[in-house]
């Protein structure tokens, strides 16, 4: 989504530079009678916008992308349970043993070092754990990304677009003609393309 952002500002950069180049390089005074005496025409033609929130939170993609990665996130938080319990069983042992005097120190050392070990190997597993998960969402919203927009450059002729821009919180996109609005269209769409090909495995 930030991807998408950067590429719709500099789009609009671009616009903007066309224009200040075209208003101050052209036949200055007649460029300014003309603004003065007549109203500036604005075209929309070829030119739509979703807003991206709305489309993916009405995906289904999205939701069963979610629900797979929320499913590897118990797993991955069930196996850093179990392990992280028994190291807390093993150094509740060690420390029981050595209060006791129930094991040398030389025993008690290579024991120290066992859970030194254990706890090294806990914390790795958690951090990797984390990451992947990191990755996965990372490589889940690039997908839903790329899912819509191969979708809306295959339907370009039945949108009748050149451009759309996608309009949420935040975005460049701070205010866009309901008229030009095609968020449920696209929705409906994206959603019917991945039903079938879904049905279909």
């Amino acid at each position: 989504m930030k991807n998408l952002s950067i590429a719709l500002f500099s789009v609009l950069f671009l616009a903007i530079t066309v224009l200040y180049i075209l208003h101050f390089t052209g036949r200055k005074k007649e460029t300014v009678r003309e603004s003065v005496s007549s109203p500036v025409e604005v075209r929309s033609e070829g030119i739509a916008f979703v807003n991206i929130d709305s489309v993916i939170m009405n995906f289904d993609m999205f939701f069963d992308r979610r629900n797979e990665l929320m499913e590897k996130q118990r797993k991955a938080e069930a196996e850093l349970t179990s392990k992280g319990s028994r190291y807390e069983r093993d150094a509740r042992d060690f420390q029981e043993k050595v209060t006791k005097g129930l094991v040398t120190r030389a025993t008690a050392a290579e024991m120290e070092k066992s859970l030194l070990q254990q706890q090294q190997d806990l914390i790795t597993l958690r951090d990797d754990l984390q990451t992947n998960l990191m990755e996965e969402e990372q490589v889940m919203n690039r997908q839903i990304i790329d899912y819509i927009t191969t979708c809306l450059e295959q339907n370009k002729s039945e949108f009748n677009y050149q451009y759309v821009l996608g309009k949420s919180f935040g975005s460049v996109v701070l205010y866009g003609d309901e008229a030009l609005d095609i968020t449920r269209r696209v929705s409906e769409a994206i959603n019917s393309k991945y039903r079938s090909e879904k049905s279909k495995k």
